[in-house]
């Protein structure tokens, strides 16, 4: 009797963690990104190629990966200090914020040839069944489609050095299928990606 009283329970609880982004404040998110700025650029379109451009990523995705820096789930010591105090309110703007900004090209020039190893590397491993078709992410999946090669290098290494863990083990799992050369390779494709 007392689990199906928890049940209705646990999923309104539930639907209140999905639910705040409903109601999230661009222009607040807008104000709040200005820290952000410096790495990420002011409207989440990154030119230093170690940071992850933010533009057009999921909300979902944005809100949980500063949750998992905050909680220290995913570890970044540049992040670390930025985080520290952002409430839940906060990432959801910020998240909302940055998912409403258009990405534009990076630029990088990627070689053809790692372009085509790096796509026929992404079609083997099957990126598109999480990322979907052209990389752009869905849900807490993020889009990597023109993302700096330099970050998604970082990216791949940490997932198969298990550094990097944040990812209920999708990414771990793929990364110790790949070798240097194809971390190069998907860098290159998907980099070259709109």
């Amino acid at each position: 009797m007392q689990a199906r009283k928890a049940a209705p329970g646990a999923a309104f609880l539930f639907l209140l963690v999905l639910a705040p982004a409903a109601h999230a404040d661009l222009a607040a998110g807008k104000r709040k990104a200005e820290a952000c700025s410096a790495c990420h650029g002011a409207d989440g379109n990154s030119v230093i190629a170690l940071f992850p451009a933010l533009a057009g990523q999921t909300a979902r995705y944005l809100y949980l990966q500063l949750k998992d820096f905050k909680e220290g789930r995913r570890s970044e010591p540049a992040m670390a200090p930025m985080v520290a105090k952002l409430s839940t309110r906060d990432m959801l703007d910020l998240a909302e914020y940055f998912a409403a900004q258009k990405p534009k090209p990076i630029a990088f020039k990627a070689d053809a040839a790692r372009v085509a190893r790096g796509k026929k590397k992404a079609e083997e491993v099957l990126c598109t069944m999480c990322h979907l078709g052209g990389l752009s992410g869905q849900n807490e999946i993020p889009r990597v489609a023109g993302q700096h090669p330099e970050y998604v290098i970082k990216q791949l290494k940490a997932f198969k050095a298990r550094t990097r863990t944040n990812d209920a083990g999708s990414m771990t799992s793929v990364a110790q299928t790949i070798t240097e050369q194809d971390i190069e390779d998907l860098a290159h494709y998907i980099s070259s990606l709109e």
